[in-house]
C-alpha cells in the first residue's frame, strides 16, 4: 500500500515515517471548534432554563443524562457511521461510505416509535426517584417533548459523522454552528416570547437539529460530495450493511448509554436529597463537559484516522496514530482539570438566578465539586482517545461490557452509598455515609479512574488489530 495513502503521515530527510502532528491538529481543529460549539448547545438550554428558576435547573438535572442516554441506546447505529465511513474512504470505496450513511438514518427510522413510547412514559419513568413534586413536574414538562424528537438528534449525529470520516470536518462545523444559532434564537422564541417555558426550550433543540439535519443532507447530495461519494444514488436499504451497523454501532450506544445512565442514576439521587445539590451538580457537568468537547474533537480525530489507515491496510500505522491521539486527549485534560478550578468562581455565578433564594448556596457547592471533577480530568482523556480509537478500529463490544460492569455495578451503588444517609436511600444492605452531592463526585471521580485506565489497556492489548468489519 502505497503511503501516501496513509493518514497523518510525513517523512524526514532520511526516508523515516513520523507521525505528522500537523495533519493531527488540521483534521482536529475544527473538531474541537465545532465541539466546543456543540457545549454551547448544551449550555444555551441550561442558561435558558436558568431564567426559569433554581428548581427548573434541577429538574433539568434530573433528567439530563437519562435522555442522554435513550438517545444513546436507540440511536447507537448512527454511532457507527464515522467508523464504517473512515474504513470506506481508506480503502477508496466512496459509494460503501454514502451508503453507510443512509443505512443509519433508515434505522433511525425505523426505530423512531420507540423515541414516542418513551416520551409517553415519562411519568412511569421517574415516578421510582422520588423527586419533589413540583420539581417532577419541570422534568416531565421537557422530557415529553424533547425524548419524542430525539430521532431526529439521532439521525443528525450520523450525518455528522459521515462528514467526520470523510475528513470534511468544515461542513460538521458548519451544521453545528447552524444548530446552536438557531437553538439560541427559538428558546427565546418558545420559552419566553410564546411563554412555553420548559417544554419551550425542548422544542426549541428539537426545530434546531432538524435545521442542522436538513443543512447536513443538502451538502451531502450536492456538489462535489454528492458526485464523488454518489449519494443520491446509494438511499436503497441494505440490510447486511444494516446489520453490519447495528453490530458495531449498537455496543457503542451501550458503551456510552451505560455511563451516562450510571450518571442520570446519580443525578437522580442527588436531587432527591436536596435541590441545591442537584442544581450545583447540573451546573459542575455542564462545565466539566464544555471543558471536554475539544478533547472530543481530538479523539474524533482519532476515530477518523484510526478508521482510514485500517482501509487503508495499515494497522501497526493506525496503531501509531492512536498513541499520539491519546496522549494528546490526556494532556489536554490535565490542562482541563487547572482551568476549572481557575475559572470556577467567576463562571458559576452565571447559571443561577440572582434574586432566587438558593443562589449563594448554588455557588458555594458547585466551587466545591470542582475539585473531584479537576481530580478524575486526565483518566477522563485516556477513557475518551482509547474508546474513541477502538471505535475507528471497530472494537466495540468489550468496551462496552466494560463500561456497563464499571458503571452498574461499582459507580452506582458506589454513589448510593456515599450521597444517602442512613435510611434515606433505594436499596437496604449498603451502607450509607450522606455526603449529598460531595458523595456522588466522589464516587465519579473513582469510577473514570478504572473506566479510563481499562479502556487504555484495551487499547494496548491490540485485540483490535485482528477485527474486521
Amino acid at each position: 500500500m502505497s503511503a501516501v495513502l496513509l493518514p497523518a503521515r510525513r517523512f524526514d530527510a532520511a526516508g523515516k515515517p513520523h507521525v505528522d502532528l500537523r495533519a493531527i491538529v488540521k483534521l482536529a481543529a475544527p473538531l474541537m471548534a465545532t465541539n466546543a460549539v456543540q457545549s454551547l448547545l448544551n449550555l444555551t438550554d441550561l442558561w435558558f432554563i436558568g431564567r426559569l428558576s433554581t428548581d427548573a435547573v434541577a429538574a433539568m438535572g434530573a433528567i439530563y443524562w437519562i435522555m442522554t442516554c435513550a438517545v444513546l441506546l436507540f440511536g447507537g447505529v448512527g454511532l457507527a457511521v464515522q467508523t464504517f465511513v473512515a474504513q470506506a474512504f481508506g480503502g477508496r470505496r466512496y459509494a460503501h461510505a454514502s451508503r453507510a450513511l443512509w443505512s443509519a438514518l433508515w434505522a433511525t427510522l425505523a426505530i423512531s416509535p420507540l423515541f414516542l413510547a418513551l416520551a409517553y412514559a415519562g411519568p412511569w419513568v421517574l415516578r421510582p426517584f422520588g423527586l419533589e413534586s413540583h420539581v417532577e413536574a419541570l422534568a416531565l414538562e421537557y422530557w415529553a417533548p424533547r425524548m419524542g424528537g430525539g430521532f431526529v438528534g439521532s439521525m443528525a449525529w450520523a450525518a455528522l459523522g459521515f462528514f467526520n470520516g470523510i475528513g470534511a470536518v468544515r461542513y460538521t462545523m458548519l451544521i453545528v454552528v447552524v444548530t446552536t444559532v438557531s437553538n439560541a434564537i427559538l428558546n427565546q422564541l418558545f420559552m419566553f416570547e410564546l411563554g412555553m417555558g420548559m417544554s419551550g426550550s425542548a422544542w426549541g433543540t428539537n426545530v434546531a437539529q432538524l435545521i442542522g439535519l436538513c443543512v447536513a443532507l443538502g451538502l451531502f447530495l450536492g456538489g462535489d460530495i454528492g458526485r464523488r461519494y454518489r449519494s443520491a444514488l446509494t438511499w436503497r436499504p441494505r440490510m447486511h450493511v444494516i446489520r453490519a451497523q447495528f453490530k458495531v454501532g449498537m455496543p457503542v450506544g451501550v458503551m456510552y448509554g451505560a455511563d451516562v445512565l450510571g450518571l442520570a442514576l446519580s443525578q437522580m439521587m442527588i436531587a432527591q436529597t436536596s435541590p441545591v445539590g442537584a442544581a450545583a451538580t447540573q451546573i459542575v457537568m455542564a462545565l466539566t463537559s464544555m471543558a471536554y468537547m475539544p478533547t472530543i474533537g481530538i479523539a474524533l480525530a482519532g476515530t477518523t484516522l484510526v478508521g482510514q489507515s485500517i482501509g487503508a491496510g495499515d494497522r501497526d500505522w493506525a496503531n501509531r496514530l492512536g498513541n499520539v491521539v491519546i496522549a494528546l486527549c490526556a494532556a489536554l485534560m490535565a490542562c482541563v482539570a487547572v482551568l476549572l478550578l481557575l475559572i470556577g468562581p467567576w463562571v458559576l455565578p452565571l447559571f443561577v438566578s440572582s434574586g432566587g433564594p438558593a443562589a449563594g448556596e448554588v455557588v458555594a457547592l458547585g466551587l466545591v465539586l470542582l475539585w473531584p471533577a479537576a481530580a478524575y480530568q486526565v483518566f477522563d482523556g485516556l477513557y475518551c482517545g482509547a474508546g474513541f480509537c477502538l471505535r475507528g478500529a471497530g472494537d466495540t463490544r468489550i468496551p462496552a461490557v466494560t463500561a456497563l460492569v464499571l458503571s452498574w455495578f461499582f459507580f452506582v451503588p458506589m454513589a448510593h452509598t456515599l450521597i444517602f444517609a442512613a435510611g434515606a436511600g433505594w436499596f437496604d444492605g449498603l451502607p450509607q455515609f450522606g455526603l449529598g452531592a460531595r458523595g456522588g463526585w466522589y464516587a465519579l471521580a473513582l469510577y473514570v479512574v478504572l473506566l479510563g485506565s481499562c479502556m487504555f489497556w484495551r487499547w494496548r492489548h491490540g485485540a483490535w488489530r485482528r477485527m474486521t468489519l
